[in-house]
């Protein structure tokens, strides 16, 4: 999903440094991150997230206008995989217009919330760079700013997925606009000016006092997404950058109206196995 602070209720406070983070650290220290900080996430973003709406990032844009994955009549009967599902709250609108979900992802704790809300539909903890389903398992898959931002290696993600797609299969995800590691992770003017350089490929690490990661984020530029994406065999049919809607008035971490008018916030990529 989307990086918020550490917890208030944390024993420290971490320090924020740039530096390597290989596969295994980066899924140890998100999934811890997520299990301490899944239930004030919800609390937080719950309201705008809703139950069973699928909302692609802090824009508000929509799955039911956006149509990403096709015409919403057209899912009934399809198997849809959301990677990163959180609560699955996008699975729950999947559902609902007659598609057969899975939600995957990573957090148990994140997991249990999905159980409070309630759905029929699987849940499923694990790593989206081993997907545990056969090949050509589902027709759709997903993944709103879920795995993608956090993993090391994001063409081992995309090869799992285009695996277990059928031929046709398309898979859509979302995650933060790199654009936006130029930039201060600040909502208001001072998140406007240019601090960092846009091509340093160097993770966002969040360290605990003896040097261990308790959080990672990595970056990859629009190039390197779009080379991850042909790299591992999707064809790539689409890239939405969402504008800031009038109605959206509110603040998400850096996201804001004052910078979502003027530096895109989201990447959103189309993909489709062939």
């Amino acid at each position: 999903m989307i990086q918020e602070p550490v917890s208030s209720d944390s024993a420290f406070e971490p320090e924020a440094t740039r530096r390597a983070s290989d596969v295994t650290e980066s899924a140890r220290a998100n999934r811890g991150w997520w299990d301490r900080n899944a239930d004030e996430y919800q609390v937080e973003h719950g309201t705008f997230l809703g139950d069973d709406r699928f909302v692609w990032g802090p824009e508000g844009l929509d799955e039911v206008e956006a149509e990403l994955l096709g015409p919403p009549e057209d899912l009934k009967g399809r198997d849809v995989l959301e990677i990163g599902a959180g609560a699955a709250q996008c699975a729950r609108w999947l559902a609902a217009q007659g598609a057969r979900p899975v939600a995957l992802d990573i957090s148990h704790r994140q997991l249990q919330h999905a159980l409070r809300i309630g759905g029929t539909f699987p849940l499923v903890c694990a790593d989206a760079g081993a997907l545990p389903f056969a090949d050509g398992s589902f027709d759709l898959a997903c993944s709103a700013y879920g795995a993608l931002p956090f993993v090391a290696d994001p063409v081992r993600v995309l090869t799992e997925v285009r695996r277990v797609l059928r031929p046709g299969g398309r898979f859509v995800f979302s995650v933060t606009h790199p654009i936006r590691w130029a930039f201060p992770d600040e909502p208001g003017p001072e998140g406007l000016s240019v601090s960092a350089s846009y091509f340093d490929r160097t993770p966002y690490v969040e360290q605990d006092e003896e040097g261990r990661a308790v959080y990672v984020e990595h970056h990859r530029t629009l190039g390197d997404r779009v080379r991850d994406v042909v790299a591992s065999g999707f064809r790539l049919v689409d890239l939405v950058e969402p504008e800031w809607p009038a109605w959206n008035t509110s603040e998400w971490g850096g996201w804001s109206p004052l910078r979502g008018n003027l530096i895109p916030g989201t990447a959103i990529f189309v993909c489709v196995r062939d």
